[in-house]
């Protein structure tokens, strides 16, 4: 008699994190497995349910196109510049090369208006298809095509029927899910919840097949599928030609971290995804698993501050409209009575709607038999400062580059500020969500007065004295108050009254809160880096002495703390040390140049959502850090052209400093 899975052989029949492949139309996204297998899906919005999960239970649905009898590719790559996924294939007849891409096409909604789209328009929008092509580079290759969706997290299987007088269309008709539409010029055949086809290509010939879910025109012929593949490069490559990227060899590790943010973003509204999956274990077979298919307000300005140092402006004026779309006010007010605005949340679907009811998904195994899977985050409500200042921070780096402050932007200044000052003094959950009790945690102290001290420079901006000046005096008693109660022998540290280092407060010199030459922060960097890291791989705190709710259970080495590490070294003047953590983290990037939550010190695996755009974002911190650095130590330093704008005064005080 059989008995159960043991773990061991459950985490053996999943791939890698690692080795998923991202796509994106910045609508939509999926993860590739390295067998040509699209193993997660989620559609129409990314926080739904999964249509094709077999990421998370092998059972819950899945979309193979490859060779008939081979699982390993020979060769993995994006098309350079692109989020087009090239996969080569090397069989006992012959080579395949497979390209995958969720497509994206010039603006094609030309007779009315579209029923989501809250943003300016681009000249590019999601095509809602997904297209897949099978080429024969040599010799001959038996290729098979195996599309089994399973509705809500392969609960209910796909129903089929053909839609055509021939065999080479068919679409799904459950009655309460979205409609999926499977085309391509191969002969499908329906057996239960699969679509099944098979075919032999010769060299020179190709195959193609195209999965729709709403009623947009797909390619139907060989000549359009080539069509839509060179529209999606032209817009990956006409937004990554847009940045500023260093000449440099780690400008590759640069683009691809800009294009998955970029993937990361959902056009429509204009928010960005912290991460497209939920419940990637943190450690294999534990209960760290969270639903990170939201917008993080927290990682979201993080990641805006990233995209501006590149260049790409646009997407902050979008992200900074969505943030005015879930805070103001809606219904019908009298005439003349003040409008009440929403409470700021940690986080948000991606559309904006109200917030996501956290449940566990007991009929899935989760990732390598790593349960409970869930869907929905009940962070959302969670009392979390640190948020504040982000957003403050969010809106002064954005008015900084684009001369300018909305009302609407204004009015989330103020109230963010306003927030900050009724509840500084009072206990939070902290940047890392802690479930275990509130405390006084020094670095969302910290961020009140990153809210306050900004905030307080675009009060003077707009000539509002008075408030600046309250605004003002109120961030020097935070920076007061952190200063006396956040240290111990020296060093800052995770809560007043507590001796444990958190990584967090490698932030402390980047947002301005103390010169990075200051013996404090310097005691602080070092500290982290030698009793919270393994070489270059940082833990975010000690589990087992941080009451977060986990019962002291392990986790991996958060890579973003990593990356904040190898800036705060920068800062302090550890260049040469910074540079080596550097090589080994970028050196740690998935064979596609992704990256997830966290790095396994021993083994350097991925763990964590996949893949995780504050990881990305402050790679991208980082490494820039690591250039401007060396430049400057070689007296290659180029100057920032400034515009002679009253804005560039934002980033000057001639007030006494705060520092005691």
């Amino acid at each position: 008699m059989r008995g159960p899975t043991n773990q061991d052989s459950l985490e053996a029949i999943f791939p890698p994190i690692a080795d998923y492949a991202f796509l994106s139309d910045c609508e939509n996204s999926c993860l590739v497995a390295p067998t040509g297998t699209i193993e997660w899906f989620c559609i129409p919005k990314p926080h739904d349910p999964s249509v094709f999960g077999t990421l998370l239970d092998r059972a819950a649905g899945s979309f193979r196109l490859a060779p008939a009898d081979s699982a390993v590719p020979a060769h993995r790559q994006y098309v350079p510049g692109t989020m087009v996924l090239a996969t080569t294939w090397q069989t006992r007849s012959g080579w395949l090369i497979v390209n995958d891409f969720l497509a994206v096409a010039p603006w094609y909604q030309t007779t009315e208006r579209s029923g989501h789209h809250r943003r300016t328009p681009g000249d590019f929008d999601a095509k809602h298809v997904l297209v897949r092509t099978a080429t024969c580079l040599h010799g001959s290759v038996d290729i098979v095509l195996n599309c089994e969706p399973s509705f809500d997290y392969g609960r209910v299987d796909a129903e089929w029927v053909f839609s055509g007088s021939s065999y080479d269309q068919v679409e799904t008709t459950n009655p309460d899910y979205p409609r999926l539409r499977l085309s391509g010029d191969m002969r499908f055949g329906i057996e239960g919840r699969a679509v099944r086809a098979r075919h032999r290509l010769r060299e020179g010939e190709s195959s193609f097949v195209v999965l729709g879910w709403t009623d947009a025109e797909a390619p139907s012929n060989r000549d359009e599928v080539d069509r839509s593949r060179a529209e999606t490069s032209r817009f990956w490559r006409d937004w990554i030609d847009g940045g500023r990227f260093p000449d440099h060899p780690w400008r590759e590790f640069l683009q691809r971290s800009a294009l998955t943010l970029k993937g990361l973003t959902y056009a429509p509204t204009g928010a960005l995804l912290a991460a497209p999956t939920t419940s990637l274990p943190e450690s294999m077979g534990g209960g760290r698993n969270w639903d990170y298919r939201y917008t993080w307000v927290r990682d979201a300005a993080f990641t805006l501050r990233a995209l501006h140092s590149l260049g790409f402006d646009t997407e902050a004026d979008d992200f900074l409209a969505f943030l005015g779309d879930v805070l103001e006010p809606v219904g019908s007010h009298p005439s003349g009575a003040k409008k009440s605005r929403r409470t700021l949340q940690v986080l948000y679907p991606v559309d904006g709607a109200s917030a996501p009811v956290e449940m566990e998904l007991d009929h899935l195994t989760g990732y390598g038999g790593s349960r409970p899977v869930r869907d929905g985050n009940a962070a959302f409500d969670q009392v979390q400062f640190d948020i504040l200042g982000a957003i403050v921070d969010c809106v002064f780096e954005h008015t900084r580059s684009r001369d300018a402050l909305s009302e609407r932007s204004w009015r989330i200044v103020v109230q963010a500020v306003e927030v900050v000052l009724g509840c500084w003094r009072e206990t939070d959950r902290g940047i890392w969500e802690v479930r275990g009790e509130p405390r006084h945690f020094t670095f969302s102290k910290v961020m009140c007065w990153v809210a306050l001290d900004r905030g307080a420079r675009l009060a003077a901006l707009r000539g509002e004295k008075s408030r600046a000046d309250q605004w003002w005096s109120v961030a020097q008693e935070i920076h007061a108050d952190v200063c006396a109660r956040g240290l111990k022998n020296g060093c800052f540290t995770q809560a007043y009254g507590s001796e444990e280092l958190d990584a967090s407060l490698l932030l402390l010199a980047q947002v301005g809160f103390l010169p990075a030459s200051d013996e404090r922060i310097r005691r602080t960097v070092l500290a982290i880096a030698d009793d919270l890291s393994e070489g270059p791989f940082v833990y975010r705190y000690q589990p087992d002495t941080t009451d977060d709710g986990m019962k002291g259970e392990g986790e991996g080495s958060f890579t973003v703390c990593s990356f904040w590490l190898v800036s705060a070294l920068v800062e302090i003047g550890e260049l040469e040390r910074a540079r080596t953590h550097c090589e080994k983290l970028v050196g740690s990037a998935s064979a596609l140049g992704l990256f997830g939550e966290e790095l396994d010190p021993l083994t350097a695996r991925h763990l964590g959502n996949f893949p995780q755009a504050l990881t990305h974002l402050s790679l991208i911190n980082a490494i820039l850090q690591v250039i401007q650095a060396e430049q400057r130590a070689n007296e290659a330093v180029r100057g920032a052209a400034i515009s002679p704008s009253w804005w560039n005064a934002a980033g000057k005080d001639d007030r006494p400093s705060t520092v005691p």
